[in-house]
């Protein structure tokens, strides 16, 4: 362990001693006491702005749950905080700018939390955690209805006996009450297998029950993704309170993510459980100077040869390293957007035999067991990737950059130019977890090249990166995943397109934006 390195108590100590020493005593304490209250104010600002959309959203049918409309909205979808406040406006101009105001106050204070992080209480972090999580969970659905199509496609299957994968819902009996609250009617599920597995196991509940029963799971999938991030902190010798607040009170992850109930949580806990279960193992996945591996571990001595090499690396069984491959291959199995980290963390593996050898077995064990499940349940067909690749939102940075290079948008040749970006960037980042032994801070960049060239990108996907951001020793990653958010914001804020159309900015309406528009339109119909 790198000797100059000092744990989150040595830290926040010294930071409270310099503040002392450079102001004075009493002086400094003064400060100091100030910071706390400035940083445990910011705290309460984001529950308490986000407890306002909450009960803004659930009171009538508005823009801010997309599945409701004047007329329709059920006591069982607008949850507990329904009617809380019947003086709120109906004005769809000005609910965007209240939405907007509200996530921008909450993002704001975000920043000022972390950048006071070293006087903030472990026990305000948590506190905050959990009420930011208590309030999205009673949440009616907000910003998108995918909630819905998970229930749909499940339903789907469990009671017409349609195959998701290979009948479109359109072909459903239109009766069915989930088909109505969905919306991708002419699109085969993406989801992975396991996920879908999950949304069959919970028809049973009904479309009211599989609902809360999903955002139950979600809200419950988080926390035990922040809880791996404290732990995670801990074994890395980092500040964990930063981290929980880096991943856990992101104002996009949680107004977008948890209150759009998407199933991204699901992916991005088996991913964190992959890398805890590594650092415990005392793999070298976060740099040579964070955690101390024993060298014996790999160094196998057999008089046999290699062949009592390779029995070695196989016997006996680690379980914490097969755990971690089962864990990533289940990452991939509920989105396919989770595998492109497996062939980083090989790469940081790659000097430890023994290790890389295990972890491989454990991903091959999990991947013969969602390939048995998914064909027994679905034969030999897959999610449907294709017909999402080809999507395009109108402000992504692809679509963006179609535009500044006067294309109207973007082209089939831009997507197949910034795919070989991504591979070459995969690759790149290959060669430096292998050089620095550090998959988490390769993993993080990444995710943020595939967020960046995606055509098809959605808010609350910031929240593939923000984990490894908070647990990186790089700087740049996490304050590249801030500014990411502050993209996200300024790009899909209801507000923003007031924005847009007073400046005449409308990527929709070029010839090639109104062919993107179209094609999804043919999906939703």
């Amino acid at each position: 362990m790198n000797a100059t390195f000092r744990g989150p108590a040595a830290t926040r100590a010294l930071a409270f001693k310099d503040r002392r020493t450079r102001t004075g005593s009493r002086a400094g304490e003064a400060v100091g006491r100030r910071e706390a209250i400035v940083g445990g104010g910011a705290l309460a600002a984001i529950v308490l702005c986000g407890a306002l959309l909450v009960v803004c959203a659930a009171d009538r049918p508005s823009l801010l749950s997309a599945t409701t409309h004047t007329g329709f909205f059920p006591h069982w979808m607008a949850g507990p905080l329904g009617g809380l406040i019947p003086g709120l406006t109906r004005s769809p101009t000005k609910l965007k700018y209240l939405f907007t105001g509200a996530l921008v106050a909450m993002y704001l204070s975000y920043l000022l939390a972390l950048k006071y992080v070293p006087m903030l209480r472990a026990r305000w972090a948590i506190a905050a955690v959990l009420a930011a999580h208590a309030c999205f969970f009673l949440a009616p659905p907000l910003a998108l209805t995918d909630v819905f199509n998970y229930v749909n496609y499940g339903r789907m299957e469990v009671v017409h006996h349609l195959n998701p994968y290979t009948t479109i819902p359109i072909l459903e009996p239109h009766g069915d009450p989930s088909y109505y609250l969905s919306n991708w009617h002419q699109l085969l599920s993406p989801y992975g297998p396991l996920f879908t597995l999950m949304t069959f196991a919970l028809v049973p509940l009904g479309v009211a029950g599989s609902f809360w029963a999903i955002k139950a799971i979600l809200a419950a999938v988080s926390l035990g993704t922040i809880l791996l991030v404290w732990k995670c902190a801990r074994l890395l010798g980092r500040d964990p309170i930063a981290a929980i607040v880096l991943v856990g009170l992101n104002p996009i992850v949680l107004v977008w993510g948890l209150g759009g109930d998407h199933n991204d949580f699901l992916m991005v806990f088996c991913i964190m459980l992959g890398f805890y279960l590594l650092l415990r193992s005392g793999a070298w996945v976060a740099g040579e100077e964070q955690v101390e591996a024993d060298p014996q571990v790999d160094r196998i001595e057999d008089p046999a040869g290699w062949r009592g090499s390779v029995r070695g690396w196989l016997w006996p069984l680690e379980p914490l390293l097969l755990g971690a491959g089962m864990a990533f291959v289940a990452a991939a199995a509920i989105k396919a957007s989770g595998a492109i980290l497996i062939p980083v963390v090989l790469a940081a593996l790659l000097r430890s035999p023994r290790r890389i050898v295990q972890i491989v077995l454990g991903m091959a064990v999990a991947g013969v067991a969602v390939a048995a499940a998914s064909l027994i349940a679905f034969g030999l067909h897959v999610p449907d990737l294709s017909t999402q690749s080809r999507l395009v939102t109108d402000v992504s940075v692809p679509n963006l950059l179609g535009l500044a290079i006067g294309n109207g948008g973007e082209t089939e040749t831009l997507r197949a130019v910034l795919s070989g970006v991504l591979i070459l960037t995969v690759l790149l980042c290959c060669v430096l977890a292998w050089r620095r032994r550090d998959a988490i801070t390769a993993s993080g960049w990444v995710t943020i090249a595939l967020l960046v060239t995606l055509g098809w990108v959605l808010p609350w996907y910031v929240l593939w990166v923000l984990p490894l951001a908070a647990l990186s020793s790089s700087r740049r990653l996490r304050t590249t995943a801030l500014v990411l958010g502050v993209y996200l914001i300024v790009a899909w804020a209801p507000a923003s397109g007031i924005l847009w159309n007073k400046i005449g900015f409308h990527p929709e309406k070029t010839s090639l934006g109104r062919l993107h528009q179209r094609y999804v339109k043919e999906l939703l119909n």
